[in-house]
């Protein structure tokens, strides 16, 4: 960045031009200081590259008048530095992988792919945030530990499967997993995201009784209920004809999810497609906003020396070459 500390002295640059005016103003009506009787043979000469060259100290001294002028205005240079601090929010995604995820209600694939799609957008929206992951069936086990790191939680997040665990829903073991990953943690928020579409049916520990612990520990958590209501269709693979479709009830325990994330201040969704999961994924990124802080300062050094000590060099070759090459006879 540049600019003037008194620019109020550049007004003065106008002398600049008036000098110049005058000067070849008095260069077009000057008379010789000798007189000839014959000029004839003069007229033959041809012009010296000194004659050629005598404009050059009237250029001199408007140069130096005009960065002398310059100096006086007091030029500056600045740099721009900025200083942001962030206030992170520390997310743990807990993922249901039970075989019911494979229900194909989310067209055009399954509960688990839309879910992992979603999810990496999520992920790559956030800039300053640690994130994890924990997947559950049966047992819940921590995918990946919060990390800043995205690109290694979008691989671990790609290899989440169906068959990774024994089949079931340990809903209340999962959340406990997710709050031991957070418990320390000393980020201005601490959230969990919870995604299932079933009851819990596994597990030593009570989903109601693992949101109690998560609220002991100022734990946020958002419940995402999964499936559209009624019946979802699932894929069996036979041996002998191959894949087929089966219809199944859907059973979700919205009202256990609500009474979760009411216990931590936290909110329930309920996502019946792709769509709608993604705008929840959405709306919640938008509730858990890191804070971040930007402080600018600007560091100016003075730049009128460099001004100044040129302007005097053009002034003082224009006085040395006034007074030797372009001498002029009186």
């Amino acid at each position: 960045m540049f600019k003037f500390a008194s620019p109020i002295f550049l007004i003065l640059l106008f002398l600049v031009p008036l000098y110049l005016l005058w000067y070849f103003r008095k260069t077009k009506g000057q008379r010789a200081s000798i007189r000839y009787s014959d000029l004839n043979l003069v007229r033959r000469l041809r012009p010296s590259t000194t004659l050629k060259l005598r404009h050059i100290l009237a250029a001199l001294r408007a140069l130096g008048l005009s960065l002398l002028i310059l100096a006086l205005a007091r030029p500056q240079s600045g740099r721009k530095s900025i200083d942001v601090e962030t206030e992170g929010v520390d997310i743990m995604l807990v993922l249901d992988i039970s075989g019911s995820m494979r229900a194909e209600d989310f067209k055009p694939h399954n509960r688990l792919y839309a879910a992992k799609e979603v999810i990496r957008d999520f992920i790559a929206d956030r800039t300053s945030d640690r994130i994890g992951l924990v997947v559950f069936s049966r047992q819940s086990f921590t995918q990946c530990p919060l990390t800043l790191d995205y690109g290694v939680l979008l691989s671990f997040l790609e290899q989440v499967d169906f068959g990774m665990i024994e089949d079931g829903t340990a809903i209340g073991l999962s959340i406990a997993n997710a709050v031991n990953r957070l418990k320390d943690s000393n980020a201005k928020s601490r959230v969990i995201i919870l995604l299932t579409d079933g009851v819990n049916n596994a597990g030593e520990i009570d989903p109601l009784t693992a949101a109690e612990l998560a609220r002991t520990f100022d734990i946020k958590i958002y419940a995402i209920g999964a499936g559209k209501p009624g019946v979802a269709l699932y894929p069996v693979d036979d041996p002998l004809f191959g894949r087929r479709y089966v219809p199944l009830q859907v059973q979700l325990d919205e009202e256990s999810l609500k009474k979760i994330a009411s216990t931590t201040e936290g909110r329930y969704f309920r996502a019946k497609d792709t769509e709608g999961l993604k705008r929840i994924y959405e709306e919640i990124s938008a509730l858990e906003k890191t804070e971040i802080k930007v402080k600018e300062y600007m560091q100016f050094s003075e730049l009128f020396g460099y001004f100044a000590i040129y302007g005097f060099l053009f002034i003082g070759l224009e006085l040395i070459l006034a007074n030797s090459k372009f001498r002029r006879i009186p």
